[in-house]
């Protein structure tokens, strides 16, 4: 497995009325895009649950549990039926050691849906190449939720909808190159809910999006990104919960390296150049 983003501290990121309301044309006009059959807050299993503005989705009820002793890997869809999978054997023992294997593995193209990952999840989910994760949810992150790993600068990754809580450190991993877009997710008690490898042994520039994003504290950061690589964070519609003295930080910027050694840290905010968003673009609630 790659190196780390950075050594773990001791444990201590909208036609007319009369016929169709805009709000209900625009819900279909999106359940029409992501199958989904609604966007009321509950999870469908059908498609994506995106929050409704200014509020969380609510956390889905898993429809049965399905135990993983080997890591799941596969290349197309793997659709979970929003059953919980938890691990067990080698994949069971809950800590948050690095080098832990994950519970999924997938191929590049994958796409991972309605799946909620339940508590022991190992190192959650790594995507070898470009991959779509897709109404998944994470009770209780393991080592990492999911680590991005593909060598290609046209990598995409893409996860929509869903959740994760739990994290005492990293949620997403951004290990490999490429670009990753995160809509329609929401994260609590995290550390970081995405880092771009501040020390990895081969390093990539990497491009961040993430829009529509309920982001509630306890919290660290949203994003770090390594400025000496090229790394861009991009901000839109983040709503950040439970924070009247916004310690959470929403970009803060790093001098990576491919070393090894603990990356430094040299500033946080909006800067227009790395951290890509304004003040308008996070509303605290």
């Amino acid at each position: 497995m790659s190196q780390r983003a950075s050594a773990r501290p001791a444990r201590a990121g909208r036609s007319t009325r009369a016929a169709h309301s805009p709000r209900r044309t625009g819900r279909r006009a999106l359940a029409a895009l992501t199958g989904a059959v609604a966007l009321t807050g509950a999870a469908v299993t059908a498609g994506v649950a995106l929050p409704t503005a200014g509020a969380a989705a609510a956390w889905p009820t898993p429809n049965g549990s399905k135990p993983v002793p080997a890591t799941i890997e596969f290349s197309g869809t793997y659709d979970g039926g929003m059953a919980r999978h938890y691990g067990t054997g080698d994949l069971g023992d809950g800590g948050q050691d690095e080098g832990q294997s994950p519970l999924f593995t997938l191929a590049d193209g994958a796409v991972l849906k309605n799946v909620v990952l339940g508590s022991p999840a190992a190192d959650g989910v790594h995507c070898l190449g470009s991959c779509t994760l897709q109404n998944v949810w994470w009770e209780d992150v393991g080592e990492d939720a999911a680590t991005f790993k593909s060598k290609s600068s046209s990598a995409v990754y893409t996860v929509t909808g869903g959740g994760a809580r739990k994290a005492s450190d990293k949620v997403f991993q951004f290990n490999g190159a490429g670009k990753l877009t995160i809509t329609g997710f929401q994260v609590s008690d995290f550390g970081k809910l995405v880092r771009s490898c501040g020390n990895c042994s081969t390093q990539y520039k990497r491009t961040i999006v993430v829009d529509n994003v309920d982001v509630t504290a306890p919290g660290g950061s949203i994003a770090g990104i390594n400025t000496n690589y090229g790394d861009t964070a991009t901000f839109r519609n983040i709503r950040i919960h439970g924070d009247s003295s916004k310690k959470i930080k929403p970009c803060v910027r790093y001098t990576g390296n491919n070393t090894g050694a603990e990356p430094v840290q040299t500033g946080s905010g909006p800067d227009g150049t790395y951290c890509r968003y304004t003040a308008s673009d996070i509303t605290y609630q």
